[in-house]
């Protein structure tokens, strides 16, 4: 049975699911962070994952990131998937501008998190939301 890694339990806020994914938010409002989770047990690299999720995993990332140029429209939009420090295959998707607090920087670890209200969480979400084309998929 798949189970959220305890350190993105402890970082991240839940927005929903996509078909594959469990969808995140980094609880580090200086930058608009998400994070996808492949609902995959003891999966830790993206070539794990069969084909098929293979393929849904870089559909979702793809809609993912075109709401987010959509809804944030950033600088640059910063896709990775590291897995140093939580090995549960996860991909951050990172709206990045050029007068954020950490550019051009990498934002992992340059300043202690600084964690959202409800009210900004709520907006944020809404507007990701606003964005998102889901076809047949609720999230």
């Amino acid at each position: 049975m798949f189970e959220l890694h305890p350190q993105l339990q402890q970082d991240c806020l839940e927005i929903g699911h996509f078909r594959l994914c469990r969808l995140l938010l980094m609880n580090e409002s200086r930058y608009p962070w998400f994070i996808l989770v492949p609902e995959r047990v003891d999966v830790t690299e993206i070539y794990q994952l069969s084909e098929a999720d293979q393929a849904l995993l870089l559909s979702e990332s793809s809609t993912l990131a075109q709401g987010l140029a959509e809804a944030f429209a950033g600088d640059k939009l910063n896709i990775a998937s590291l897995g140093n420090l939580v090995p549960q295959l996860h991909v951050h998707h990172v709206v990045r501008y050029r007068n954020d607090p950490a550019w051009p920087a990498p934002v992992w670890g340059k300043f202690a998190p600084l964690a959202y209200d409800e009210a900004e969480f709520s907006a944020v979400v809404a507007r990701l939301k606003a964005s998102l084309i889901l076809d047949d998929q609720p999230l």
